[in-house]
């Protein structure tokens, strides 16, 4: 039996829809897939999609189904669930970094403001979602954009933030900005 207090709280809820802020969501890659079984081959879906809030925040999520607008929905609510936040430093990254995903790695440089996402396939769409505006990236090796994808969200994850690396070696913020700052 349920608590008066639980079902007020359960009331006062707002449905899930109407919690989630306007994030944007971009669907990567629709690839069929099929698994051998007794009686001949079934078919599925895999969908990557690629969910941010274009503020700072960006998550990829992988989903397989029957049909493609399953997979579609399964894949964006993985994204939104594993969500991350990468530092800002404007409308560009703090540092260069490297990311690595199997076969696939992403080299990402910060760039001057009016620059533009110089980049292609799986890296532009985690970029542009992420709310990055101006860099330059190379991706080497693999160009599967499953990889390239993750490579990307790899050196995304791999950013440190100029205040969190001060306190992280007990200097002054200014003595590790670089000198164009």
């Amino acid at each position: 039996m349920e608590s008066r207090r639980d079902m007020d709280s359960r009331r006062d809820r707002k449905p899930f829809e109407e919690e989630q802020e306007e994030l944007d969501e971009r669907v990567v890659d629709i690839t069929r897939v099929a698994k051998v079984v007794k009686g001949g081959r079934t078919f599925h879906f895999r969908v990557v999609a690629i969910v941010g809030d274009n503020k700072g925040q960006v998550g990829l999520g992988i989903g397989k189904a029957r049909t493609v607008p399953d997979a579609i929905g399964k894949a964006t609510e993985r994204a939104r669930r594993a969500m991350h936040t990468i530092p800002l430093e404007g409308t560009t990254i703090p540092h260069e970094v490297v990311g690595n995903c199997s076969g696939a790695k992403v080299l990402l440089r910060p760039a001057t403001k009016g620059t533009g996402v110089i980049a292609g396939g799986g890296v532009r769409a985690v970029l542009e979602a992420a709310g990055v505006q101006d860099i330059l990236s190379k991706s080497q090796g693999s160009a599967n954009i499953l990889n390239v994808a993750h490579a990307t969200i790899d050196a995304l994850r791999g950013l440190r933030d100029v205040e969190e690396l001060a306190r992280m070696r007990g200097k002054d913020p200014a003595e590790i900005q670089p000198f164009w700052k």
